[in-house]
């Protein structure tokens, strides 16, 4: 199952969790890499211990901005060796994902660049509500022909639309939110899907947390790697 990517999402300012979550997540069944966001990029110690950090991470911060601000958010974060992927919302804008992912290459040519579409929190009724007028997969393609025009290297999409994206961009990385583990409980996701479902839509990699790292890690890492095993 090595060929099968896990991202650990660490959504915790706690860098005593953090330092939990990264000691119990180790396994050689799987490649298990953290996944660092807002809340604990934005906290008191979470830059610092990032740039220290011995391991590759994606930093999910969902870069949204004017081209100019954006790849200088980008450039800000060189000191980051460690650091393989990071994100920016594709309703930025074609000029902007360009931009990122030029800067991206000069300061790191191993760093990913990837667009996050439509957010799994989100379903056609909340699009509505903001204002567009095309559905959930309507736009995830119409954003994915965008990444892939931009040169960026993936999309974040979610598993219910990775199959549709795959079959029209066979070399995109699509790494997919919203999943948990059978009888685990949606949260705040609307679209979501659990790993085994997630891999037969033919995704690059599944970004999974509260499944993960709430509760006994080890146990939980048993019941994934069991899951896909079935």
């Amino acid at each position: 199952m090595k060929n099968k990517t896990i991202f650990v999402a660490c959504d915790t300012s706690n860098l005593e969790k953090i330092k939990k979550i990264f000691l119990q997540i180790r396994t050689n069944k799987l490649e298990i890499i953290p996944k660092f966001g807002l809340q604990f990029f934005y906290s008191k110690k979470g830059r610092k211990f990032l740039e220290k950090i011995k391991n590759d991470f994606w930093l999910d911060l969902k870069i949204n901005d004017i081209p100019q601000t954006a790849l200088s958010a980008v450039d800000s974060l060189k000191d980051l060796k460690r650091c393989k992927y990071i994100t920016v919302h594709t309703s930025g804008g074609l000029q902007m994902l360009r931009s990122v992912k030029k800067k991206a290459k000069k300061i790191n040519k191993n760093l990913k660049v990837l667009g996050v579409t439509i957010l799994t929190s989100l379903n056609n009724k909340s699009l509505k509500e903001i204002g567009h007028t095309k559905n959930v997969k309507q736009l995830v393609l119409k954003q994915a022909a965008l990444i892939k025009k931009s040169g960026c290297d993936g999309i974040v999409c979610s598993a219910q639309e990775a199959l549709m994206v795959r079959k029209r961009y066979k070399n995109l990385l699509i790494i997919t939110p919203g999943i948990r583990l059978p009888d685990d409980s949606s949260n705040d996701q609307l679209r979501i899907m659990t790993p085994k479902q997630a891999f037969k839509n033919r995704v690059s990699g599944i970004v999974i947390g509260r499944s993960l790292t709430k509760g006994n890690i080890k146990n939980n890492i048993k019941k994934l790697t069991d899951h896909l095993n079935k």
